[in-house]
């Protein structure tokens, strides 16, 4: 995919409106020519990444059996209810 045509209109207008102070132009102007999209995009893409990461292993983490782990009184009793709820009449 290539860029086409780059087209800022909400910065121009706001760059020539006379409702902000020159100061606050200046400031405005820095942080846009500091702005690089090609970084931004990376920056995301690996903010995504890791996040991806950190799903994948929590749903690994959540269907593996931990026969030591210590269920919770509540958890059991609820265990034990749905099993009576289930339970075939003989």
């Amino acid at each position: 995919m290539k860029l086409k045509e780059k087209i800022r209109v909400a910065y121009q207008y706001l760059m020539e409106s006379d409702q902000i102070s020159l100061t606050k132009k200046k400031e405005l102007e820095k942080i846009y020519l500091s702005l690089n999209p090609a970084q931004l995009k990376r920056t995301i893409e690996a903010k995504l990444d890791n996040l991806y990461k950190v799903y994948q292993q929590k749903q690994r983490s959540l269907s593996e059996v931990k026969p030591f782990k210590r269920l919770k009184p509540s958890l059991v009793s609820k265990y034990i209810a749905e099993q009576d709820l289930f339970r075939c009449p003989t």
